[in-house]
């Protein structure tokens, strides 16, 4: 993962060779600010919160060992630090180890140096956010982990014949409230709800997978509140956004538990035709309803893929529209409809050019059926999925047909000529005109005569050569007007083109 480095120092030109020369992505780091004295350091660490901050000893308002010093009284262990300073200031260095700083960058910056001690930082914390996380992992509630298992048990299980020690005694029956949500609002859900059950004696929060968790409880006359009582909450406070809850069938025993859990799955799945699917789905509601499992998929599938076949987007459409009504009349099972059209999304991707690569929310990974949120996506949502698919498949099918490579060729070249001042890769280029980016990089070899980032320089240099011949501007400007935000790579390539630097180039010009 990448940590978040604060820079300060009180020379411009010392944050600058660091910004430049030190490829920060690569080894792990994203600088997130700069500053140029310790006061603003300590405003801009309670900002942006900085796993690494590299600092001067020597600044003006407070230097660089009285900032650590006023942060470590503020946040003792929270951000690590790193002394820059040249050979004559390493009278600080006791001060700095007092402080608990054991890492040093040196005056003038050489790269390859300061690589190998950010490395080190790296590891460093590396090596605390694992063990962090064990931590966490070996603080597990011993109640929750034997009500997991009793949950998770499979009929004949000999070693959960007696429920957990330390259950509260008198209740009448027990449940399952199943949870299921996406995993970006997974941890704020869960927190929510474990603050909601946290002075409730007979709840218990138990974790499960694909970023869903249960509320195991017991009710009776000692204690009549049940989970749904106690989160009804939630309903309002996540109204529309992505929160599945579903109820199960209650047992007089906790070991019953797991076939509680099995009835709110069960019930979960009903979600599937509700539009928006929010509120509380409890097993007894649905009981009675049962999912088809018997579909003639093949007559379905021949109805959607004919007018992907003759490029008819408005047949597509209608074709799509009276599939869901027919699954939605015939309440066939979600995970029959889910297969059938992450099947017919492969057979219309299938039916694209090779080297044509199709992008879009229609693709999870790589198209991949496991990829899919599945709680989450009802009728309504799959479809547009299918609907997304197939309009993208129909319009890279027409453009095929309506260009060669050499008119798409012209075009890219255009877009290059227009927009050379701007970070262009490949990668960039061949989601704009929906090519695969190796395919995009063999054809503009192919028809330019040189390979694209040589063409990119070229006309970039060119561009410059102008700005030398017919303005006054300063080097630097011209650089950034022609697309180079580093100075270093315009002189490479300039003089490389040019056969001499542009200083020099101007005053023959001249």
């Amino acid at each position: 993962m990448n940590y978040k480095v604060l820079l300060i120092d009180d020379e411009p030109s010392s944050l600058e060779g660091l910004m430049l020369w030190i490829d920060w992505e690569a080894l792990g780091f994203d600088v997130c600010g700069t500053c140029s004295n310790g006061r603003e350091g300590i405003e801009q660490m309670r900002r942006l919160q900085p796993d690494l901050v590299i600092t001067d000893v020597n600044m003006p308002v407070m230097n660089g060992l009285e900032m650590v010093a006023a942060w470590r009284r503020e946040e003792p262990e929270k951000i690590r630090f790193a002394i820059l300073s040249g050979y004559s200031e390493f009278e600080y260095a006791q001060t700095a180890i007092r402080y608990g700083i054991h890492h040093y960058l040196l005056k003038p910056v050489f790269p390859e140096e300061t690589a190998e001690e950010l490395k080190a930082i790296h590891q460093e914390l590396e090596r605390n956010n694992r063990q962090l996380l064990m931590n966490q992992m070996a603080s597990s509630e011993t109640v929750a982990a034997g009500m997991k298992r009793v949950l998770l048990n499979k009929p004949g299980d000999q070693q959960l014949q007696e429920p957990p020690a330390g259950l509260p005694e008198g209740m009448d029956w027990w449940n399952v409230l199943l949870l299921q949500t996406v995993k970006e609002l997974y941890a704020e859900l869960r927190g929510r709800v474990a603050a909601l059950i946290a002075e409730q004696q007979t709840m218990y929060l138990i974790d499960l997978e694909a970023s869903s968790f249960a509320v195991v409880y017991g009710y009776g006359s000692r204690f009549p509140a049940t989970a749904a009582d106690v989160l009804a909450p939630l309903q309002q406070e996540y109204a529309g956004k992505p929160l599945l809850i579903s109820l199960g069938a209650a047992g007089k025993s906790p070991l019953y538990l797991a076939d509680s859990y099995r009835t709110a799955k069960e019930a979960g799945l009903h979600y599937f035709y509700r539009t928006p699917p929010v509120g509380l789905i409890s097993y007894q509601e649905i009981n009675n309803y049962p999912f088809n499992y018997h579909y003639d998929h093949i007559r379905l599938m021949d109805a959607i893929l004919a007018p992907v076949n003759t490029l008819d987007p408005e047949g597509f459409r209608q074709a799509v529209d009276s599939a869901a009504h027919s699954f939605l009349e015939q309440h066939v099972a979600p995970e029959v409809v889910r297969k059938l059209v992450i099947h017919l999304m492969y057979q219309m991707i299938g039916l694209t050019p090779e080297g044509c690569e199709l992008r879009g929310p229609f693709l999870p990974g790589s198209c991949d059926a496991a990829e899919m949120p599945h709680a989450m996506l009802n009728l309504t949502g799959l479809m547009k999925l299918l609907s997304t698919c197939g309009e993208a498949c129909i319009e890279l099918l027409v453009q095929v047909q309506r260009q060669g490579s050499h008119g798409i060729v012209q075009e890219i070249n255009q877009y290059i000529g227009e927009h050379y001042r701007e970070t262009l890769t490949i990668q960039k280029l061949a989601e704009i005109f929906y090519l695969h980016p190796v395919y995009l990089g063999q054809l503009l070899r192919k028809k330019n005569g040189i390979p694209f980032n040589e063409q990119l320089h070229t006309l970039r240099i060119e561009k410059a050569a102008a700005l030398l011949r017919q303005s006054s501007l300063k080097l630097s400007e011209i650089a950034d007007q022609v697309g180079y935000t580093n100075y270093g790579q315009f002189l490479k390539q300039f003089e490389k083109k040019m056969g001499s630097g542009p200083g020099q180039y101007r005053n023959t010009k001249s």
